[in-house]
């Protein structure tokens, strides 16, 4: 189940409000082993061996969380999990794991024994998960917060998180579907991009990527043109996207940017990047790169803010 962008809802007492982290969506089935499942159905376990231990056996169950790392200020960042994210030797994954430790948020129970809960509303899923008890060196349930919701954001904010997601209590799991009974109300604005594109550099980018082009899908499903994404990166991530792109190169243009001198490629890879608003013309203002995320399909992005000019 996908939050949808939003305000803070009113009604409070029919809402619950939780951190929003930020990190990588995964689903996980635990009964004498664990096995995590990425959003884009993806088998992510072995990428993430310090949370095995979360397997427990009697009764199997079924948890959705999100796999984050941990800031120096005890902020989850999407920065710290890029070096693990693409990952596949074994010797490095397991040197991270020790660098880069990862903790698994579980914030639903789908499922357990033979019952399935996602038709349960939110508040009973809720208390169930809680009554497991899954607290460990690598996962845990986080606290549901307690307040308003203008109070919650604004404390999310001072300490500089990134947001909330507020819950309807009497909401059921709607897997696969992005509904407004759960609505994330962020601090920092971000958006997953499909790159069709990238411009040359020049100067001391000379050989390399100068920006990405990024674009999203709109109501028809057709890719539009969003604009260019040129800072975020250092030097060697410069050069790991070059080589996952240079494979993707086509001879007619992916969208209709208008960028002389741009190579376009397969509309394939999913990055996220944050930026400050809209502008009239439906491109991203002051857009800066985050990352690569493989745990997203192309064909799911679209825009998740409403656009605003300035």
């Amino acid at each position: 189940m996908l939050a949808m962008a939003g305000i803070l809802p009113g009604e409070e007492s029919e809402w619950n409000y939780e951190i929003k982290f930020d990190g990588i969506r995964a689903i996980g089935y635990v009964d004498d082993g664990l096995r995590l499942m990425s959003r884009n159905d993806k088998d992510i376990t072995a990428a993430w061996p310090e949370l095995a231990g979360l397997a427990s056996g009697t009764p199997p169950f079924v948890v959705d969380g999100e796999i984050v790392a941990f800031d120096a200020f005890g902020r989850s960042s999407f920065e710290a999990l890029q070096p693990r994210m693409h990952q596949r030797n074994v010797s490095t994954i397991r040197a991270l794991a020790k660098s880069v430790p990862a903790t698994y948020m579980i914030f639903d129970l789908l499922h357990i024994g033979d019952r399935s809960l996602i038709g349960l509303p939110y508040r009973q899923r809720r208390d169930l998960l809680e009554q497991l008890g899954l607290r460990g060196s690598h996962w845990q349930v986080p606290p549901r917060l307690h307040g308003t919701g203008p109070d919650m954001l604004a404390e999310s904010k001072r300490v500089g998180l990134e947001g909330i997601i507020c819950k309807r209590l009497d909401s059921p799991y709607l897997p696969g579907r992005r509904s407004p009974l759960w609505t994330k109300v962020k601090n920092v604005l971000d958006q997953e991009v499909v790159i069709v594109g990238w411009k040359p550099g020049t100067g001391r980018r000379e050989g390399r990527i100068g920006s990405l082009l990024m674009a999203v899908h709109d109501d028809n499903g057709r890719l539009v043109y969003i604009g260019n994404v040129g800072t975020g990166w250092t030097v060697r991530m410069l050069d790991e996207l070059l080589a996952e792109l240079q494979p993707l190169q086509r001879k007619t243009a992916t969208v209709d940017a208008g960028v002389p001198g741009a190579v376009y490629v397969e509309p394939r890879l999913v990055g996220e990047v944050s930026f400050t608003g809209w502008t009239s013309e439906g491109r991203l203002r002051h857009p800066t790169w985050r990352g690569l995320r493989p745990d997203k399909r192309a064909s799911e992005v679209v825009r998740e803010q409403q656009p605003w000019a300035d």
